[in-house]
C-alpha cells in the first residue's frame, strides 16, 4: 500500500505488525486479552490517520491526528506489558516500540505544524 505519504505507509505497516503479531499470540502463545487490546489500539492509529486524510476542516484534521497519538501511546503500553509478562521478547518489544516512537514523532510534529500555522 504504497501512497507517497509516510505517515499513511508507516502507519499502515505498522498495522500489518500488529495483525500478525495478534495471530502469533493467540495460535502461539495463547494469549488473547492482552494481545486482543494491542489489535484494537495497533490498527486505529492508521485508521485514524487515513480519516484524517478527508477531514471536513482542519480542526477535525487534529481531532483525528490526536485520537491516533493517543492510540499510539497506548499500544505502547501493551507492548511493554506483553513484553514484561514474558509473552514478547525484548528484541521483539523494542522493534514494535522503535516504530511507534517514529509514529509518535511524526503525528506529534505534523499536529503541532498544523496548530502553529492556524494560529492555535
Amino acid at each position: 500500500m504504497k501512497r507517497d505519504n509516510i505517515l499513511v505507509d508507516k502507519s499502515f505497516s505498522f498495522a500489518v505488525r500488529i495483525v500478525n503479531l495478534y495471530k502469533y499470540l493467540c495460535s502461539d502463545k495463547k494469549e488473547f486479552v492482552l494481545s486482543k487490546q494491542l489489535l484494537r489500539r495497533g490498527t486505529s492509529i492508521g485508521a485514524n490517520i487515513s480519516e484524517s486524510q478527508d477531514a471536513q476542516s482542519t480542526n477535525d484534521f487534529i481531532s483525528k491526528l490526536s485520537i491516533a497519538l493517543k492510540e499510539a501511546r497506548e499500544s505502547k503500553y501493551w507492548i511493554e506489558l506483553l513484553k514484561e509478562t514474558e509473552y514478547l521478547t525484548k528484541k521483539e518489544s523494542d522493534s514494535l516500540v522503535n516504530d511507534l516512537i517514529e509514529l509518535i514523532k511524526l503525528l506529534v510534529t505534523i499536529i503541532k505544524t498544523t496548530k502553529d500555522n492556524n494560529g492555535k
